[in-house]
């Protein structure tokens, strides 16, 4: 049996505005740099994740978060690229689970985004 696969499109046209898919236009202020885009999709993702895990434990709760990371060179090939990454999400749980920890766990393991960046996010928690 094949493993699911999820496909994603977006599209920029000569303007700079984007569509995901599409559809759903995003005309992204200048401000907007690649990187932010990067980093808010990483909270986005995260959040995504943990509403998937904790909807199946019928688990309610309300989050913010934020994201920041650092670009430098890399010291293994000298290549600019984010070497630190981090996600601080604050979160408001009904019911708490005695396993939070493990749910919290599943919904970074699970961030799609996340899994697939070097370095790693480091993920920083406040219930």
């Amino acid at each position: 049996m094949s493993a699911k696969e999820f496909r994603y499109s977006i599209a920029l046209d000569r303007a700079g505005r984007a569509t995901a898919d599409g559809q759903a236009e995003l005309d992204l202020d200048p401000a907007w740099t690649p990187e932010h885009l990067l980093l808010a999709g990483l909270a986005r993702c995260t959040l995504q994740s943990l509403r998937f895990h904790a909807t199946r434990r019928e688990i309610d709760f309300v989050a913010a978060a934020g994201a920041s990371g650092i670009v430098t060179k890399r010291e293994t090939d000298g290549r600019y690229a984010f070497v630190d990454i981090s996600v601080e999400i604050e979160l408001e749980i009904q019911p708490r689970p005695d396993d939070l920890e493990d749910l919290l766990s599943k919904a970074e393991r699970d961030c799609f985004v996340g899994a697939s960046l070097v370095p790693a996010p480091r993920y920083i928690w406040r219930t």
